[in-house]
């Protein structure tokens, strides 16, 4: 296939896992020789939060104020659907032969500009789908996915679910991780972020997401509570956590949990908060970790724990899909999500030296098979089902 201009959108310049899905992407198709453009809103006018090999447009957006939590959301979500909508007004923003959104707000602008004819049609990724009890959020998530010309998945589970809820079909194109920035090899900079956090001898335990519900943050708060008892020194780094949604009360249980285990919160305490992480530390933040906690209880994928394998980390993950789609057996270990005792097992076996070795291993190994360059050329057979069919030039 010829080059494209392949315009991808997503929902926020943060660092979030379908982000990260996106600027990665974006840099597989541009090195297949395609001109692969990711867009975000950007109400922070800061950019993304890492410097991409690919072309990035930060969209101009609103600041929004709401009055309540629920509203606030609604809001913000349609206030992000129309920054998209008055970025691509015009013909010159729309300029670029595929339209791929990986979310329902860069889904929902692209189905408003094909029946505006603005554009011929748009592909759409479905990294996960969430339960919404407003029903305006719920219409907007269903239209971006109903609206696509073709549909993607990162993982089998997601396709399952759009064939037999919506009698649709979608491909399953898979995700990657980038073996050049994520390496087991120890970096000087690793011990100076061992400092800036306030680890000591540790274990050290990762929760990556923040305090979210479907991240089970607090399922790895009971579990960690439980593995303190053998490990008095150990240390629980809650990292990342940006969001469009609102999980202030979500949070506010975690917080009363760890208040209620006794686990006190702060820089060289027993549980780190540390908030979004720039992408320059992220490597260096899973080798000082001993293990990767990421019992979901709903992920698309689950990059996180790619990255973590490529950095030589031990992994816990939930025993259901998508995990048991790409892991095997003896690649991580797998727990029951609603139960803190086996999961707090899994935390203290992923201690021991033999278990860390066999873990390490399988890790690096199963990293490996997941280019991005593999994952970029599955998506070309969808673009080329909703690309825009151009004039052949006329010759005199």
């Amino acid at each position: 296939m010829t080059g494209l201009r392949i315009a991808i959108l997503t929902h926020s310049t943060n660092p979030r896992g379908g982000v990260a899905h996106c600027l990665a992407l974006g840099e597989a198709l541009c090195a297949l020789g395609h001109e692969a453009v990711v867009h975000a809103p950007d109400p922070t006018g800061r950019g993304f939060f890492r410097d991409a090999a690919c072309p990035t447009l930060p969209v101009a957006a609103e600041a929004v104020a709401g009055k309540t939590v629920a509203g606030k959301t609604v809001d913000l979500v349609r206030a992000r659907i129309y920054d998209y909508l008055r970025h691509f007004a015009t013909p010159a923003a729309c300029d670029f032969d595929v339209f791929h959104a990986h979310d329902g707000i860069g889904g929902n602008a692209l189905a408003t500009l094909k029946h505006r004819r603005l554009i011929p049609g748009f592909a759409r990724t479905v990294h996960h789908v969430d339960s919404f009890s407003d029903p305006m959020l719920a219409e907007w998530q269903d239209r971006a996915i109903r609206e696509a010309t073709r549909l993607l998945c990162v993982s089998r589970l997601w396709a399952d679910w759009i064939r037999d809820d919506l009698g649709a079909a979608a491909e399953v194109v898979g995700n990657g991780v980038d073996l050049s920035a994520f390496r087991p090899e120890p970096e000087a900079a690793d011990a100076t972020l061992r400092i800036r956090l306030g680890l000591g001898p540790g274990p050290v335990v990762l929760s990556v997401g923040g305090f979210e519900e479907r991240k089970n943050t607090a399922g790895i708060i009971a579990a960690f509570a439980r593995l303190r008892a053998v490990h008095p020194q150990a240390q629980l780094v809650v990292a990342g956590g940006a969001s469009l949604l609102d999980h202030t009360s979500y949070r506010a249980r975690c917080r009363a949990a760890l208040a209620a285990a006794g686990l006190e919160v702060g820089h060289g305490l027993a549980v780190i908060e540390t908030g979004p992480v720039p992408q320059a530390d992220m490597a260096g933040l899973y080798r000082v970790a001993d293990v990767l906690a990421f019992p979901s209880w709903k992920e698309g994928f689950g990059l996180c724990v790619l990255e973590a394998m490529a950095c030589g980390t031990p992994a816990i993950v939930s025993r259901q899909p998508p995990f048991t789609e790409y892991l095997a057996a003896d690649d991580a270990l797998f727990v029951d999500p609603a139960d803190p005792d086996g999961i707090a097992r899994a935390m203290a076996a992923a201690l021991t030296p033999e278990v860390r070795a066999g873990l390490r291993a399988a890790g690096l190994k199963r990293a490996a098979f997941h280019a991005w360059r593999a994952c970029a050329e599955r998506h070309l057979d969808a673009y080329a089902g909703c690309a825009r069919v151009r004039p052949e030039p006329i010759h005199a």
